[in-house]
């Protein structure tokens, strides 16, 4: 019988970790949008038997970042422009409401150190791992802060609408995205729910601004890098 609780404790984990690998190919776009999504080139790259790596597929399917192609495949879900800017415009509502609310909820010592993470990471010019990592973090902090379950959920499923938009953001974004957070949480550190819930609007507006510049072509001359927000 132990033996049997170790096998399915095992496959659950390779579960995990197959989802975890998976859903971060797709949300740092090194699986792009319309990329098919191959079950058996998946469980080499990854070094995870095929039958976890279903079990990641349908799971992302089901959460709406893959879609179904045909009968048996599946692809990284595309998202339009239209969507882009639909998903920033609820974000500005309950994320403005979430961090609104939070205040007070937050620890000090932890929104001290993420104002730390993001002035360091600030000073990189290339987007990373660590800064979308961070950037989902900062922007889930204060409806988790909540324990509102719902809020978290929808507004981590705009998130991802927002993360799949295929466009790259415009020149100096990194830079300005740091600035943005940190008014954001300095805001929060000093208790002004005004200010937090104005910086918050403003760096999500700011964020659909600057993209449609890009699509306009006024930001011809911006490095490749993807928006984080």
């Amino acid at each position: 019988m132990s033996g049997q609780t170790e096998s399915l404790e095992g496959e659950g984990s390779l579960a995990e970790r197959a989802y975890d690998a998976l859903s971060r190919l797709v949300l740092t776009r090194k699986l792009p949008g319309g990329s098919l999504v191959v079950e058996g080139r998946l469980a080499e790259q990854l070094e995870i038997s095929r039958t976890p790596i279903r079990e990641a597929i349908l799971r992302l399917a089901a959460e709406g970042l893959l879609i179904k192609q045909g009968s048996r495949s599946y692809a990284v879900r595309r998202v339009q422009a239209v969507e882009f800017f639909q998903a920033l415009k609820v974000r500005e509502l309950i994320e403005g409401e979430a961090v609104e609310l939070a205040i007070g909820r937050v620890p000090q010592p932890l929104l001290q150190a993420m104002r730390d993470e993001v002035v360091a990471l600030g000073r990189e010019e290339v987007q990373n791992e660590a800064h979308w990592e961070m950037d989902d973090r900062l922007h889930l902090l204060f409806p988790e802060a909540l324990n509102n379950g719902v809020m978290v959920r929808i507004i981590r499923e705009l998130r991802r609408a927002t993360r799949l938009f295929e466009l790259t953001s415009p020149s100096g974004r990194v830079a300005r995205d740091a600035a943005e957070h940190l008014a954001i949480l300095d805001a929060v550190l000093e208790g002004s729910v005004r200010r937090a819930r104005a910086a918050m609007v403003t760096h999500l507006r700011n964020v659909a601004a600057e993209m449609l510049d890009v699509m306009s072509g006024r930001d011809a001359a911006a490095p490749k890098r993807r928006s984080r927000s």
